[in-house]
């Protein structure tokens, strides 16, 4: 392989090309699991699960486990969600799901016994918090007796909350039955942004919560912004982002709105005219990058930045960071065990998701199985794969002797094609190429995920669903 550059190692830091991201901006995946879910295949069932734990078993893994759990309920409908959710004022509903999903815990946790230890929980949804304050503590409770949970000073244990339906006290609760790390969900100050999304949200309402979560001692705050959003602007995004870095959270993601509206009911209710163009778009992009950096916070990747003191940041500077279904993590690879409907698990070398109905849900789990809808057994090239894309969009590089030395492959030859398109970017500025490194550039780190797809080869190989995909950037 010719030596195209000297490595560099990566340093912090984006920068912002428009011209650059003008001519890669498209539809690709954004790699929280390689192979992406919509690879899945119907094929693999409950009985294949229980094979892939049996495999841990065997292999006598006690690695600790990472725990998702999905709550599907809101009170109340943001017409920009794709998140499968269930809107109802009906909280008896969450009162029979929460039967089910402490008895598909009690599944896991005999399947698990002896194997139990827990370093992450994440509960997402929906709202989280739509389960009263008594039945999040049954729930904990009921995790508790499953599964062995580590202490506060070394495990991640995060819920996400919805600073309308929480009150302080609420957060203080929350710390004290064991999350130490709180997501916000704000998207926008601007009160024509939140009428034209129909998220009402007082600014004073989220300051409230995030004093509250510091005052509790949470680890970790982090609040997620939107940009792309209908009625939003350069000078209303720049208002936002004022107020956001005067709260100083921990953590920010500034997620790019995917306008899906024949995928997403809701989004039909987004009035076209107020939608941002795409220019517009990359103005406000650009933006977030420079006052968010300016205030001092370190780019992560992706849509994520932090404080320079923060874990992921201090991960990320020590090649610890990694990525999974919740975004950026601190831990090791971990199995991921994960329930409720929709919910996706990672199991030595599967990915298996749930139904993504509460009828179907509650019919296998009455059944006394797991209610696994699809997933996929990952081969050799799969696992290489993913550890590649998993590399560059944490590190945002490669070392290719690191690479041979872990597989049995030579990388010139297993990716030949692939090199020759890595070339063509390097030709953009969005990387270095050695023998020995690929490094993506701080002009790259926007188009990370352009980057991964070279190595993605269900989409070089297979028919891709372009319309499932939101824009790169």
């Amino acid at each position: 392989m010719t030596a195209f550059a000297a490595h560099v190692p990566a340093v912090a830091g984006v920068e912002f090309d428009a011209a650059l991201i003008g001519k890669f901006r498209q539809q690709g995946p954004r790699y929280t699991s390689y192979p992406t879910a919509d690879r899945f295949v119907e094929t693999f069932k409950y009985r294949d699960y229980l094979q892939a734990v049996a495999g841990l078993r065997t292999r006598g893994n006690r690695k600790p486990l990472s725990l998702y759990l999905h709550i599907p309920f809101c009170e109340s409908i943001c017409y920009y969600c794709a998140c499968n959710k269930i809107v109802t004022k009906k909280h008896e509903k969450a009162a029979l799901y929460l039967t089910y999903l402490k008895r598909e815990i009690e599944m896991q946790g005999q399947l698990f016994a002896d194997m139990n230890q827990v370093e992450q929980l994440h509960l997402g949804g929906g709202t989280p918090t739509y389960f009263t304050d008594a039945q999040m503590a049954g729930l904990m409770t009921h995790l508790r007796r499953w599964f062995k949970f580590a202490p506060d000073a070394i495990g991640e244990y995060s819920i996400e909350v919805d600073p309308r339906t929480v009150t302080p006290e609420r957060v203080h609760s929350l710390r004290v039955q064991g999350f130490n790390r709180i997501s916000l969900g704000v998207q926008d100050f601007d009160p024509e942004v939140q009428k034209a999304v129909n998220r009402i949200q007082p600014e004073a309402q989220t300051l409230a919560i995030i004093e509250a979560a510091r005052a509790a001692g949470y680890r970790s705050v982090s609040i997620d912004l939107i940009y792309g959003l209908p009625k939003q602007n350069v000078m209303t995004m720049a208002q936002t982002l004022a107020k956001v870095i005067a709260a100083s959270p921990d953590r920010i993601a500034i997620y790019n709105y995917a306008h899906m509206p024949h995928l997403f009911k809701s989004q039909r209710r987004i009035h076209e005219e107020d939608m941002p163009s795409g220019a517009a778009k990359l103005d406000m992009l650009a933006l977030c990058i420079r006052r968010l950096t300016d205030a001092g916070y370190v780019y992560i990747g992706m849509d994520h930045f932090a404080r320079p003191t923060d874990d992921l940041a201090i991960a990320q500077q020590q090649g610890r960071l990694h990525r999974n279904f919740q975004g950026y993590s601190t831990h090791a690879e971990r199995d991921l065990v994960s329930c409720g409907v929709s919910a996706i698990s990672a199991v030595s070398g599967t990915y298996s998701q749930n139904v993504k109905t509460l009828e179907a849900y509650y019919e296998h789990i009455d059944n006394n199985e797991l209610p696994i809808a699809r997933g996929i057994r990952l081969g050799m090239d799969d696992l290489l794969r993913r550890s590649i894309i998993g590399q560059l969009m944490c590190n945002f590089e490669l070392s290719i002797p690191a690479v041979e030395e872990a597989w049995p492959i030579n990388f010139a030859e297993y990716f030949a094609p692939e090199l020759a398109q890595l070339q063509a970017l390097a030709e953009d500025g969005l990387l270095t190429l050695s023998s020995d490194w690929c490094s993506v550039t701080p002009r790259g780190r926007l188009l990370i995920r352009n980057i991964c797809m070279v190595f993605d080869r269900y989409l070089n190989h297979v028919p891709a669903h372009p319309l499932r995909y939101s824009k790169t950037i």
